[in-house]
C-alpha cells in the first residue's frame, strides 16, 4: 500500500478552518496518510534535516499542504524547503531522493477563483504555484500538481467544506 506524507505548514492551525478539517480528516486514515505539522513540530523554527529527509524516504509520495497567502507559502514551509532539499540528497549528481517520487500541492486560498484570472489579479493559481512545480522538476520529482479550496476568508459553507474534504482525499488516491 502507499503510503502519503502529509506536510503541514499552517502557522495557527487550530483557528484554520480549511487546513484543520483537512487534517482531521487525513489523521482518520494513519494506515494511509502520515500528517507532519511543521508549526508544531518546529515552534522554533530550528528544523531538523536529517529526521525530515528520513520521514520522506519512509514514505512512497508527498503533498505540502498549506494556506496561500500574500501569494506564497508561510515562512517555515519555505524554510523547510531550503534546508531539507539539500544538493546531494534531493538534487544534484547524488542527490536522488525525490526523483521519480510523486509530489503534489494541496492550497487553501483565501480569495475565489475568479481573483485568480486574467480579469482578476492577471494569473491563475497555478502561475503562482508555479516556483514549486520548478522546484519539485528541479529535483526530478513526479510533480502531480494541486489540489485547491478557493475563498476560505469568507467562511466557507460546512457542505462546501465536507465537498473540498473528499475532493482532497480523492486527489490524493488518484495522484
Amino acid at each position: 500500500m502507499l503510503k502519503t506524507l502529509i506536510i503541514v505548514a499552517h502557522p495557527n492551525i487550530e483557528t484554520s478552518v480549511v487546513n484543520k478539517r483537512w487534517t482531521e480528516e487525513l489523521q482518520q486514515y494513519p494506515e494511509k496518510y502520515t500528517v507532519h505539522e511543521l508549526y508544531n513540530v518546529y515552534p522554533d523554527g530550528h528544523i531538523n534535516v536529517q529526521q525530515e529527509q528520513q520521514l520522506i524516504e519512509s514514505h512512497d509520495r508527498l503533498v505540502l499542504q498549506f494556506p496561500f497567502y500574500w501569494f506564497s507559502s508561510p515562512p517555515l514551509l519555505k524554510q523547510w524547503l531550503d534546508e531539507v532539499f539539500t544538493y546531494g540528497w534531493a538534487y544534484g549528481s547524488k542527490g536522488d531522493k525525490l526523483q521519480q517520487r510523486k509530489v503534489a500541492l494541496a492550497v487553501s486560498a483565501g480569495i475565489k477563483e475568479a481573483d485568480y484570472t486574467d480579469e482578476g489579479y492577471g494569473y491563475t493559481l497555478g502561475q503562482l504555484l508555479s516556483p514549486f512545480e520548478t522546484t519539485m522538476r528541479y529535483c526530478d520529482a513526479d510533480y502531480r500538481s494541486f489540489f485547491a479550496f478557493y475563498g476560505a476568508e469568507h467562511e466557507p459553507a460546512a457542505s462546501e467544506l465536507e465537498q473540498s474534504v473528499q475532493g482532497y482525499l480523492n486527489f490524493i488516491e488518484n495522484m
